[in-house]
């Protein structure tokens, strides 16, 4: 494993890359890092793609304690890995609070990218009460607490390895705890302000029992319906998560969107 770094104002974005064939790139949720697509990114290779495998700043390899972790400022950093791969076009791929930021790419930069992809995107803020609240404001603290709240993320079953993955996991969040609460902070513009301007094919995807939202596919419809040009697909029995407890589907319905819109 080759571990890369492009260089942006206030550090360096890490990301490793796999395979040939048109370019996807690949950015995790809060508090994960790339290893969050171990079992996704050789399904992609398989089936002929060059897939890149990004660390959101502040997290993984990537430098520590950023200025901002505002989605428009992770979507630039896509970017950055996309022109140090030769300029794609790329696919953009973002799960969870990646999901926002891959939006503010494919409006930015539409030479640069072919179409992107939201895993479990949040499309209004949650309205937790006070007790709910309380326990967010512990969990952003604590890596130990984000261990324990992440492992709740697979309610259908998970990875053999997932018991390895997030003991490293947590390991890697002590002292960057403040990306972790910065990929979620309350941002203007909201990524749903930029989504009329997207312009290339977006796909949805959502776990039929992500226990983030209390209705699953009611958000993948209301996050299809920012696009001009969406499609929305459940993956059964799957979490947050679905790229890791269920990546056969998740690799499936990816790669049937990648063979209409990835270009070499």
């Amino acid at each position: 494993m080759t571990v890369s770094q492009v260089v942006r104002d206030g550090g360096t974005i890490a990301y490793e890359v796999h395979g040939a064939g048109p370019l996807v790139v690949l950015a995790h949720g809060m508090g994960e890092n790339r290893a969050a697509f171990r079992h996704l990114t050789p399904r992609l290779v398989a089936a002929g793609y060059r897939v890149a495998s990004v660390d959101v700043r502040g997290h993984g390899d990537s430098s520590p304690h950023w200025p901002t972790y505002a989605p428009a400022e992770v979507g630039g950093d896509l970017l950055a890995v996309v022109r140090a791969l030769g300029g794609g076009p790329a696919t953009l791929v973002g799960s969870s609070s990646s999901g926002a930021g891959v939006v503010f790419a494919a409006a930015d930069a539409p030479d640069l990218v072919s179409g992107i992809v939201q895993i479990s995107p949040f499309v209004g803020a949650p309205k937790p009460n006070l007790a709910m609240r309380v326990a967010q404001a512990a969990v952003l603290r604590s890596p130990r607490l984000f261990g324990l709240f992440h492992n709740t993320l697979f309610p259908c079953g998970r990875p053999a390895d997932d018991a390895a993955y997030r003991k490293e996991m947590v390991a890697r969040l002590r002292g960057r705890m403040d990306a972790v609460r910065g990929v979620i902070a309350p941002v203007d513009p909201h990524w749903t302000a930029r989504a009329p301007e997207v312009r290339q094919p977006v796909l949805v995807l959502m776990g039929t029992k992500d226990p983030d939202f209390p209705d699953p596919g009611a958000e993948a419809r209301a996050a299809r319906r920012q696009f001009a040009v969406a499609e929305a697909r459940m993956i059964a029995d799957s979490g947050h998560y679905p790229h890791a407890d269920q990546p056969d589907a998740t690799a499936a319905d990816l790669t049937e969107f990648l063979t209409a819109t990835a270009r070499a």
